[in-house]
């Protein structure tokens, strides 16, 4: 890399680290703790990229971008935020900020995209609309997978395209449609939700398009519709116009098997994915899962009243080890329930097992379609994987992640079956004994050994 870059970031620890990473690139790099200081560099014609927090301790790093854009034009710009919500992306987008990455961040990731950002010369910048604030945004979580998701609504929002939002059920696939629509520049037209039987009829179509007028049309769950359904789709989406709505298709059930298998046009699939938003299930990112509770319970106490009550230590671990095949929609009921079932302020692990019932005996959900091969399955799973990284190529050693992430349930399930034999187990898998043993190390599985009925 070459070229000069200003750093800002009241955290010490954070501008020595990309004071180092920087300059070891090759970057001559200007670090300092003041939103002030950072401006006078601009003004000064400084730097060739900026790297900056939003909150520093004489300003707001987002709220001076417009002036940064004023100042120096085309001057490429990577906001840096420990406030990770969907909202922090949105902004940064609008403020045409260069690129948004949420604390912690990867940072041979921010090296990859400051190399980009020094050698890619921007568009110039537009006026964003203004936004409404949203207080109570329905997208919560912390994650890569989340933030990636995040960068990716930011980049879609007001781009012409059709989006293809897929995920299992009760991911929030009908959520982050609402989200689109109210974050883009036609949440003042209507937003329209249409099933399979909306399309019924001579006039079906014509009265869903005079509906939907220039907002958001959102085709829920398209599989669900059936062989006429669908052409008549085919035939609505050449016909609409330039003024028409845009469209939104929800889906849980992955379209490209369904088109290879034949139950699913593939004139239509290509009309409806023009961009797609995979969003991943509550077990791909268990670690938003205590976030998520507080945010539900806080919300909960608000519209059902009564005093907000917390998950107990105990709680808290048995919530976020627990599957969740309902995904996000079963964590929400299940905590609503329990605000008004109890009036303890703390919620026990066995109030939540007792709210759960029968749903913890399938502790592990099986997450694919009926029909679906295993490659398939695989190929769904990287898709999305690859997907989520928002446009961006995910961190190098993907070959070495993706085989270890299939060699540790393959082993443990064949362990499992053998009763922890490793001499049937081997034979089972195909593999040498020694070369077992050295893979139960190398990944730490825990092998028990018991009597096995078979």
């Amino acid at each position: 890399m070459d070229g000069t870059v200003l750093v800002a970031d009241d955290d010490r620890t954070i501008r020595t680290v990309l004071t180092q990473a920087l300059t070891r690139a090759g970057c001559r790099v200007h670090a300092t703790a003041s939103l002030m200081t950072l401006m006078r560099w601009v003004e000064e014609g400084k730097g060739d990229l900026v790297i900056t927090d939003v909150v520093m301790p004489d300003g707001n790093g987002l709220q001076a971008l417009p002036q940064i854009a004023r100042l120096r034009p085309g001057l490429p710009v990577i906001v840096i935020s420990a406030q990770n919500t969907i909202m922090t992306a949105i902004q940064a987008a609008e403020a045409e900020a260069f690129d948004y990455l949420p604390k912690p961040f990867d940072l041979p990731d921010l090296m990859k995209r400051s190399a980009r950002a020094l050698e890619q010369k921007r568009v110039t910048p537009r006026a964003a609309p203004p936004r409404e604030p949203a207080e109570d945004l329905p997208l919560v979580g912390r994650t890569p997978a989340m933030q990636a998701l995040y960068r990716l609504i930011a980049r879609v929002m007001n781009v012409d395209l059709p989006v293809l939002i897929s995920g299992e059920s009760g991911t929030g696939k009908s959520l982050i449609a609402r989200t689109i629509h109210d974050l883009s520049d036609r949440r003042a037209q209507p937003f329209v939700v249409a099933q399979a039987a909306d399309l019924a009829g001579s006039d079906g179509i014509s009265a869903l398009l005079a509906r939907a007028r220039g907002g958001s049309l959102v085709l829920d769950e398209v599989t669900d519709f059936d062989a006429e359904a669908q052409a008549r789709l085919v035939r609505m989406l050449d016909g609409v116009g330039e003024h028409g709505p845009r469209i939104l298709t929800t889906s849980q059930v992955d379209l490209v098997a369904r088109v290879e298998a034949g139950s699913f046009r593939k004139d239509l699939y290509y009309r409806l994915a023009g961009v797609t938003l995979a969003v991943p299930a509550l077990r791909e990112r268990v670690d938003d899962i205590p976030l998520l509770a507080e945010h539900i319970l806080a919300r909960s106490a608000r519209e059902l009243g009564g005093a907000q009550r917390q998950l107990s230590q105990e709680a808290k671990a048995f919530v976020r080890a627990h599957p969740w095949p309902g995904n996000v929609r079963q964590l929400e009921n299940t905590l609503r329930r329990l605000m008004v079932t109890g009036s303890e302020p703390e919620i026990t692990k066995s109030e939540v097992e007792a709210a759960l019932g029968q749903a913890q005996v399938s502790a592990s959900p099986k997450g694919g379609f009926e029909g679906e091969k295993l490659s398939q399955s695989i190929a769904r799973h990287l898709q999305r994987y690859f997907d989520l990284h928002g446009g961006q190529l995910p961190p190098d050693g993907v070959y070495d992640r993706v085989l270890r992430e299939m060699e540790v349930p393959l082993i443990e399930i064949a362990l499992d079956a053998t009763g922890g034999n490793q001499a049937k187990c081997a034979d089972l898998l195909g593999i040498n004994r020694n070369t077992l043993r050295k893979k139960i190390t190398d990944l730490d599985i825990r092998v028990t050994r018991r009597r096995k009925l078979m």
